[in-house]
């Protein structure tokens, strides 16, 4: 299995969560376990050099394959959650999405000024959920941040909203909204 197979799997599902969204829908790919293992081989050559100490990955699809890559290359697990859902103090970024505005938070003493970390997300559309993800990891101190996807939309330019904020942008795989 390769990642342009892992592709072949991943379904769409017009219309969700509202009208003219094509929401790009991992959980097939995930539910094949050639697929999984190829997403978090994948992922775990391309970090497992680079230092890190932390994985923060984003609620809610961040959380399924951080953690194992986590576990393969030594690192620490942080989950990013919406606001509620952390029982210790928290941080918090807001910002906009393509249809609305949300805010996410992260446990204050998650990250420090020692940590490289990599913030991972299963899509990258307009940018806003990395981009608050990555000011979280920066008002936390972070010494170092990458950031990777699986799938880039890349008609909704979401890498160009990152270019400044981050040491390293990556995507596994790259789509158009309506491939």
């Amino acid at each position: 299995m390769n990642i342009e197979q892992v592709k072949n799997q991943i379904r769409n599902v017009p219309d969700f969560p509202i009208k003219g969204i094509q929401f790009k829908d991992i959980t097939t790919a995930l539910a094949d376990p050639e697929c999984l293992k190829c997403l978090r081989d994948e992922l775990v050559k391309r970090y497992r050099d680079k230092g890190i100490t932390k994985i923060l990955g984003i609620e809610s699809r961040g959380f399924i394959i951080a953690p194992a890559v986590a576990m393969e290359i030594g690192a620490g697990f942080v989950p990013i959650r919406k606001p509620g859902k952390l029982p210790a103090e928290t941080i918090e970024v807001s910002y906009q999405k393509e249809y609305g505005v949300d805010t996410i938070q992260m446990h204050k003493d998650a990250v420090n000024e020692n940590d490289i970390v990599l913030i991972h997300d299963d899509i990258l559309a307009t940018g806003g959920s990395m981009a608050a993800a990555i000011d979280l990891a920066k008002k936390a101190g972070a010494k170092k941040i990458y950031t990777n996807c699986l799938i880039e939309l890349v008609g909704l330019n979401g890498r160009k909203f990152l270019e400044n904020k981050t040491d390293e942008i990556d995507c596994l795989l790259q789509m158009e909204v309506n491939e």
